[in-house]
């Protein structure tokens, strides 16, 4: 291939990756991180992403070429000269690809692994769903139960979910996390808040007619301000 011809296909690669990366970075795909495992989890989106638009300048750059440069006239319907293949070429389309989805298999790994370990000082709660509501039991501050999940900001909190009749899926989009509740089972489920504010926990499981409405709020405060609330429904409920 002539030198110009390959600076053509660099220079088309290049305005198609700034095109893909400027939808990419400049559309706002997800909800806000909240979570010290939804950032981990949104590394491998952006991981894979980068590499989605690499392999998509390449593709799309040799496609765009090709069609302007090997484009027959409009007289002409003679057949294109036989091609039987190309060794290398076959090796590197088969081993480049490899290569990647090893590489993205390893970080998700690596990414798993951390978000399942659990701290010493974790906060437990409860999680029992039924048709259609969340109830939160928090054993550590005498079993009290509420209908809001309230959190300890940078404090882990691990939840232990069951459901009372269908299956149920427990899931906070600025947290990234789901995790089924399904009856007779305890699921487990590990998040690390990371900003405190208002959320909804959404059941994603279509689990009968009030299925949309199954939400319940989840507030993330901080410590003291979550001690103070967790001391007071203690006492509430011992009174």
């Amino acid at each position: 291939m002539r030198r110009g011809s390959i600076v053509r296909l660099v220079t088309i690669g290049l305005l198609v990756g700034a095109g893909a990366t400027a939808v990419a970075l400049f559309i706002h795909w997800l909800p806000t991180d909240a979570s010290k495992e939804g950032g981990r989890i949104d590394f491998v989106v952006w991981f894979t992403v980068a590499i989605c638009i690499g392999i998509f300048s390449l593709v799309a750059a040799v496609s765009i070429y090709s069609v302007i440069k090997f484009r027959a006239p409009p007289d002409d319907d003679s057949d294109g000269p036989p091609i039987h293949g190309h060794t290398g070429l076959e090796i590197a389309w088969t081993a480049v690809p490899a290569i990647l989805v090893t590489a993205i298999a390893i970080v998700s790994a690596i990414a798993l692994a951390e978000n399942g370990k659990w701290k010493a000082n974790r906060l437990k709660v409860d999680v029992t769903a039924q048709q259609f509501a969340w109830h939160f039991a928090y054993p550590q501050y005498g079993g009290f139960t509420s209908h809001e999940l309230r959190l300890e900001e940078g404090r882990q909190v691990e939840l232990r979910l069951t459901a009372l009749d269908v299956i149920h899926s427990f899931w906070v989009p600025e947290f990234r996390q789901k995790q089924d509740a399904v009856p007779g089972l305890v699921t487990h489920l590990g998040i690390t808040p990371t900003k405190t504010g208002r959320h909804t926990v959404i059941c994603t499981e279509l689990c009968g007619l009030g299925h949309a409405l199954m939400r319940s709020p989840v507030i993330v405060m901080k410590k003291a301000d979550f001690e103070r609330w967790a001391r007071s429904q203690k006492k509430g409920t011992e009174s």
